[in-house]
């Protein structure tokens, strides 16, 4: 068996990334959509009096089906190595951060009276679930946005590097 130098695994490396999948970022991605769901399905699944009947709700779950949308689409774009979706990738785990200050911090603060009895839109236990789930969906495309930005330069350089060696 031939015994490959450490500047050899690294060119059979770069060489594999031409014909291989960046299948890491493409299920992080995926991933980022499951934890969104499970965020989604907590949120629209509570049913306080009517403080959840608002034009916020309705922006959330547009922006929701957005955020899947745009998610599954760069899945795909960052399986092939394309950089714009490994930045939209990143944009989409910083708007997940940022959507844990808008509505769950807002149902977590409100409460909502019925019939004489004050009761909280939003316990602490549904807020931290909420919470976790935007963090890790947040995490997952933060991860998948990275690892497709270095893997794509790294694919895009070694290709430039072959270009010239075949001019």
């Amino acid at each position: 068996m031939t015994q490959f130098s450490p500047e050899e695994q690294k060119l059979i490396r770069l060489d594999r990334m031409r014909y291989t999948k960046n299948v890491l970022s493409s299920r992080l991605a995926l991933l980022a959509i499951v934890f969104d769901v499970l965020y989604f399905v907590s949120i629209y699944s509570s049913d306080v009096g009517s403080w959840y009947y608002t034009l916020l709700i309705g922006a959330s779950i547009v922006y929701n089906l957005l955020f899947m949308l745009m998610a599954f689409l760069s899945s795909e774009g960052v399986k092939s190595y394309r950089i714009g979706y490994a930045w939209l990738l990143m944009a989409l785990g910083i708007g997940q951060i940022v959507r844990i200050f808008i509505l769950p911090m807002q149902a977590w603060h409100a409460e909502v009276t019925i019939s004489k009895v004050t009761y909280p839109i939003m316990e602490t236990p549904q807020f931290t679930y909420v919470v976790i789930c935007l963090s890790l969906s947040a995490v997952c495309c933060l991860v998948a946005g990275i690892i497709g930005v270095i893997r794509s330069r790294t694919l895009n350089a070694y290709t430039a590097t072959l270009s010239e060696k075949a001019a």
